[in-house]
């Protein structure tokens, strides 16, 4: 599984990032994302672009880490 670290990206960079390793995923792989925040913002965006394309699954709920498993359905 990949591991997306955005911790040390600037905040502009980050989703733009993440939804990039997304797309490189094929059905059935998934991504782990760490962040130093919820990233409840990005879940949202997921669900809208890509409707049910797309498993999330809490790993770690901070305070300091957020990690979270990331699936291309």
């Amino acid at each position: 599984m990949q591991i997306v670290d955005v911790r040390e990206l600037p905040p502009h960079e980050r989703h733009p990032v993440i939804f990039d390793c997304f797309d490189e995923l094929a059905p059935g792989e998934a991504l782990e994302l760490v962040n130093d925040h919820d990233p409840q913002p990005l879940y949202s965006q997921f669900m809208a672009e890509f409707p049910g394309a797309a498993g999330w699954e809490y790993v770690e709920r901070g305070p300091e880490v957020w990690r979270v498993r990331i699936v291309k359905r």
